[in-house]
């Protein structure tokens, strides 16, 4: 009988080209997932793996087991899925995976959540990137996945996967108190166009989004410097290095020195939760999607008491 584990591994080395890389997303050892091949050659008497230069390339018979392997899975996860929905107990353990800004902002939140009102339930939290969580979560390496896009750079849900939405993330640009437009209600992206821009680093979903979003308003970006993660990006706008968009949940405490100025016409990012279809009967699913909303709705209430986005006055120097 063919061993789930092992083709599991399998899928992973086709899906991303080597052995390395597969036991990175498997969390095992590289060795592990060696042996687990070598035992499924031996199951099915057959070659999987050939060198390819310094990798491994797929053999037909490799193909062929993947082919069969992709459907073998999605009905076991199916079947646990019903069998769960079935007990109807929110307990055992669930994967999620995040990225960078939720994973601060709204994780924490759900996390203390889970545990006072689900203490049967163990939640493993991963920051990831969407573009790399997405398909994990598909494979069903992640039971859930907190993801975002921009409406100009949509991120594209696979088949497989259903999606709710949790929150629409408004976003201000970070100018130093002394900057000439930082006393306005609103800034247009064409009135930056000379400006210096702090950034994400290439590839990430964000510094594509601000590439196209200032190309489309006739400003060609001049990103100077680049920053995953949005406090540092604030630091950097802080002492006059440039300017940065800020969606607000990844703004936190704007430090001294920095104005936040709403973006004229609105720009927001949409933030989602993913998960496969067949998973959305499982209780814990559903026990995690709604400390999800519980998260949000406490961020937005706190937003609202702190009025509507608007400009952060500078501080007045008389």
């Amino acid at each position: 009988m063919l061993d789930l584990d092992r083709l599991r591994a399998l899928n992973a080395i086709a899906e991303y080209g080597s052995v390395s890389a597969a036991a990175d997303v498997l969390g095992i050892t590289t060795s592990a997932v060696s042996q687990q091949i070598a035992k499924l050659e031996r199951e099915t008497a057959s070659r999987l793996l050939e060198r390819n230069g310094r990798g491994v390339r797929l053999t037909d018979a490799a193909y062929l087991l993947v082919q069969h392997s992709e459907r073998i899975l999605t009905l076991i996860a199916e079947a646990e899925a019903d069998l769960e929905a079935q007990r109807g107990t929110v307990a055992g353990r669930i994967n999620v995976a995040a990225f960078a800004t939720a994973s601060r902002g709204l994780m924490p939140s759900v996390l203390r959540d889970v545990a006072q009102h689900h203490p049967g339930l163990r939640v493993r939290l991963h920051e990831l990137d969407p573009k790399y969580s997405l398909p994990q979560v598909l494979r069903g390496e992640f039971d859930l996945a907190v993801v975002h896009d921009w409406e100009s750079s949509p991120l594209p849900t696979p088949e497989g996967l259903d999606r709710e939405q949790l929150l629409d993330d408004p976003a201000e640009i970070a100018l130093t108190e002394s900057h000439r437009l930082a006393g306005r209600e609103a800034v247009g992206f064409a009135e930056l166009a000379e400006e210096p821009w702090i950034g994400a680093p290439p590839g990430d979903i964000c510094h594509a989004w601000l590439c196209d979003t200032l190309r489309r308003g006739g400003v060609e970006p001049k990103v100077v410097h680049y920053a995953s993660e949005y406090p540092t990006q604030l630091a950097l706008a802080a002492a006059g290095l440039g300017v940065a968009v800020l969606p607000r949940l990844g703004r936190g405490t704007i430090p001294p020195g920095v104005v936040a100025v709403p973006v004229r016409p609105a720009l927001h990012r949409s933030i989602y939760v993913v998960w496969r279809s067949e998973d959305g009967r499982r209780p814990v699913v559903r026990a995690m999607v709604d400390a999800l909303h519980t998260a949000v709705d406490r961020f937005e209430e706190t937003q609202a008491a702190c009025g509507p986005p608007s400009v952060t006055q500078p501080t007045r120097r008389d």
